[in-house]
């Protein structure tokens, strides 16, 4: 999902290529590392077809850290895919920027719609569609596409705006399933909605993931016009003002989130309940706490991490290909295992809903180590296959641009 090259379209002389940033690409590659471990733990895991793992009146400390590690996914990779944006314009300029996002925005939706809509569910008849992190993407691009020639100040104010005040809006209801209630669902409220051919299901609204992207975009203005020194310290600093922000936001419980915290029954709950944000759609305090920390990752990778950098650097610069990969390699082990364990194939393949609401799986499933040990042989099985592509991919972009959109 990098947006780091693409066919050169404007004729304009080109721009000074400046050195790829590889914290970066480390920090994409990470994240596609833990997000693997939430999929496994969907296909996988006994009681992820029983309950939430975020639901603290049922769920163990290990359990839900195992759901908690992989909200930094998402947002993280949406805010890297702005700030990818902004150093693309750099070397490809406003117009180029502005049609390659528009096109690979165009792209991802049509695979959210299809491929990746067929891996998560085996349903080859198209009876449901689930409009998430892929079709965000899809939509941010797009949007980001009209404001790659805005002052980085406006830029500023938008991303903002929309992170910050998005939560004014978490009770505003459209009810029914016509055009103004998906309108809304499409902006800010998360739902199914129901046709006689078909469920849609819109995971993600998207207000706060183009205010990522954009706020990603305008950060990129540091890696294009700073010097490294400067760059870091600024990086490093908003990094921990924006976990500050997150702790005092979320102590004072009257605002960033539509949960508040509430005390539990011992102190170990009540820091789950402090630690329980809103992910659909990300909350302010979610977007704090997970950000900040992935911008203090990026301030101390500027170089390299040694030993675990290169594997990192691999997941990190394939990631749609191995995004899409593990989709179906995750599911074809399910249905095996399904089947295997006295469930029946059939029951994970041509779901009508997400697997883990599946009624007929319930009862299916392994322990929480299994799927943790799964995890690491998806990774170490996946790695071999990414870094063939990463090799074929940075020898042939030239002469394939195409591969710049997978």
């Amino acid at each position: 999902m990098s947006t780091t090259a693409a066919p050169y379209l404007s004729t304009s002389p080109p721009r000074a290529v400046s050195p790829r940033i590889e914290s970066i690409d480390q920090l994409r590659g990470l994240i596609m590392i833990i997000m693997v471990l939430d999929h496994v733990r969907d296909f996988f895991h006994a009681d992820a077809y029983l309950f939430n793992p975020t639901d603290l009146s049922k769920t163990s400390v290990f359990l839900f850290f195992t759901r908690w590690i992989t909200h930094f996914c998402a947002p993280l990779f949406m805010f890297l895919s702005g700030v990818s944006a902004r150093l693309y314009n750099k070397k490809k300029g406003d117009s180029a920027t502005s049609f390659f996002l528009l096109t690979r925005g165009a792209w991802l939706i049509f695979l959210e719609l299809t491929v990746v809509s067929i891996g998560w569910t085996f349903n080859v008849h198209f009876t449901i569609y689930i409009l998430q992190v892929i079709w965000a993407f899809g939509v941010s691009m797009i949007a980001l596409a009209v404001l790659v020639r805005a002052r980085p100040s406006y830029l500023l104010l938008l991303a903002i705006a929309l992170l910050a005040g998005h939560n004014l809006l978490d009770h505003i209801h459209v009810n029914g399933d016509g055009p103004a209630a998906f309108g809304w669902a499409f902006l800010h409220e998360q739902r199914p909605f129901f046709h006689k051919a078909f469920m849609c299901f819109v995971g993600y609204p998207i207000l706060p993931w183009i205010g990522l992207m954009v706020l990603g975009y305008y950060i990129g203005t540091w890696y294009t016009n700073l010097s490294k020194d400067i760059r870091i310290k600024r990086v490093r600093l908003l990094g921990w003002a924006m976990i500050g922000g997150f702790i005092s936001v979320r102590l004072i419980n009257v605002y960033g989130d539509p949960h508040p915290w509430t005390v539990q029954s011992n102190t170990t709950l009540t820091l789950l309940s402090f630690f329980n944000v809103t992910k659909y759609p990300p909350s302010l305090q979610y977007v704090l706490m997970t950000v900040g920390p992935g911008l203090i990752f990026l301030s101390y990778t500027e170089k390299k991490i040694e030993g675990a950098g290169d594997y990192l650097l691999v997941f990190g610069r394939t990631a749609m290909f191995f995004y899409l990969i593990h989709i179906y390699l995750l599911h074809t082990l399910a249905v095996i295992a399904s089947a295997v364990t006295g469930h029946g194939a059939a029951n994970m393949t041509a779901l009508t809903t997400w697997v883990t609401d599946n009624p007929q799986l319930k009862g299916y499933g392994f322990s929480l180590g299994i799927v943790y040990g799964l995890w690491m042989l998806i990774i170490i099985v996946l790695y071999p296959l990414c870094k063939w592509y990463d090799k074929y991919k940075r020898a042939n972009l030239t002469e394939r641009p195409w591969l710049s959109y997978l």
